[in-house]
């Protein structure tokens, strides 16, 4: 059962999340040779004030 975690700045709609969960399950069931059924996806939307890069927090750049 393959996991796949997205881990990206909060503010991504639904219709987006949704058209890339069908493009990251059909992916996986072409290349992994399983099913869309045992594939899932989760989606962690975090803020950018909870988001370091290069020391800094990535609201402040």
């Amino acid at each position: 059962m393959p996991t796949i975690e997205v881990k990206w700045f909060e503010g991504r709609s639904t219709e987006q999340k949704a058209k890339l969960a069908k493009a990251i399950t059909d992916a996986v069931v072409e290349i992994g040779n399983t099913t869309p059924d045992a594939t899932h996806i989760i989606y962690h939307d975090i803020k950018k004030s909870d988001w370091a890069q290069s020391g800094k927090l990535v609201s402040e750049s």
